[in-house]
C-alpha cells in the first residue's frame, strides 16, 4: 500500500478526502500533520511515497518530481497566507516573526520584501501564535488555519494576503503546495482524488466550522474560490518565477525548473 503525507490543514482537505472518506479510502495510507514542512520532511527521507508539501521543497529534495496539475494555490488572494501587524504599513516593519509551518510562505516572505519592497527586516523563527509573534516582532507570518482563525479580530490585527501582494507585483498566480514524489510513478490518481474531494466541500466545511471563526457561507467561498486547486496558465508562470527570484535572492542556490510525472 502507498503511503502519502499531507497537512491537516483545511485548504488541504479537498485534496485527501477522497482518500479518507470517499472511493479511494484505503487505497494507501495517509500520514496528517498540521505543519507541510513535516510532510517534506517525510518524502526527503524516503518514509512515503508521496507527499503534498510546500513548492520550496522541490529545490530542496533534487530528485523530487510535481505529480501532475493538482496543487494549493490561488489565482488572486489565498487569505490563509498572510502578514500581519498591528497597524504598521509593511515599510514600516523592522522585525517579522516567520511561521516555520512553511517553507515555501517564508521565502515568498523573504521574496516580498527584497524584491518588491527592497527591505531587509530581521527574520525570527517562530511557532504559529500569533500574539507571542507580535509581543517580540512587528509583523508576523501566519499560514494555514492560524491565519484564517485571524477573522475573529477584524479590528485588532491588519492582515496583508500574500497572494495579493504577489499577484499585484507580478500579475501571477501563485502555487503553495503540490504533490510530489521521488518515484518514477506511484500509482495514485491525485487529479480524481481532488475531483471527488470538491464535490465534498459541504462535509469539509461542517468538519471545520467549529474550530474556525468563519461563517459556513465564507468558508465555502474561501474552499471553492479562494483557493485553486488546479494549475493553470498563470500559476504555472508564477511557480517559475517564484523559483528564479528565490535563486536571485539567494535563498536557493540554484533554480531547478519544474519536473513533472
Amino acid at each position: 500500500m502507498n503511503r502519502i503525507s499531507a497537512s491537516s490543514y483545511s485548504n488541504t482537505a479537498p485534496l485527501i478526502w477522497s482518500f479518507l472518506f470517499g472511493s479511494l479510502h484505503g487505497s494507501a495510507e495517509v500520514i496528517l500533520d498540521n505543519a507541510p514542512s513535516r510532510s517534506a520532511g517525510l518524502l526527503a527521507e524516503g518514509r512515503v511515497d508521496a507527499a503534498l508539501v510546500p513548492v520550496i521543497a522541490f529545490q530542496a529534495i533534487t530528485d523530487a518530481r510535481l505529480i501532475g496539475n493538482v496543487c494549493v494555490g490561488a489565482k488572486e488572494k489565498v487569505r490563509s497566507v498572510c502578514l500581519v501587524t498591528r497597524g504598521e504599513d509593511l515599510e514600516e516593519v523592522k522585525t517579522v516573526a516567520l511561521d516555520v509551518s512553511s517553507k515555501t510562505s517564508v521565502a515568498l516572505t523573504k521574496v516580498i520584501f527584497r524584491e518588491f519592497l527592497s527591505r531587509e527586516p530581521v527574520w525570527v523563527d517562530f511557532e504559529p501564535s500569533v500574539d507571542d509573534m507580535l509581543d517580540n516582532c512587528g509583523c508576523a507570518l501566519l499560514i494555514g488555519d492560524p491565519a484564517l482563525s485571524l477573522a475573529e479580530h477584524p479590528s485588532k490585527y491588519r492582515t496583508f494576503d500574500l497572494a495579493e501582494i504577489w499577484k499585484r507585483n507580478t500579475g501571477l498566480g501563485f502555487v503553495f503546495a503540490m504533490w510530489m514524489t521521488r518515484k518514477d510513478s506511484c500509482g495514485i490518481d491525485f487529479g480524481a482524488a481532488r475531483d471527488e474531494g470538491l464535490t465534498h466541500l459541504e462535509d469539509i466545511v461542517s468538519n471545520y466550522l467549529k474550530d474556525i471563526p468563519l461563517s459556513r457561507e465564507a468558508f465555502l467561498e474561501y474552499l471553492s474560490k479562494d483557493i485553486s486547486y488546479s494549475v493553470d496558465e498563470s500559476m504555472a508562470e508564477g511557480l517559475k518565477l517564484y523559483f528564479e527570484l528565490c535563486e536571485k535572492n539567494k535563498i536557493i542556490e540554484s533554480a531547478r525548473a519544474p519536473e513533472f510525472i
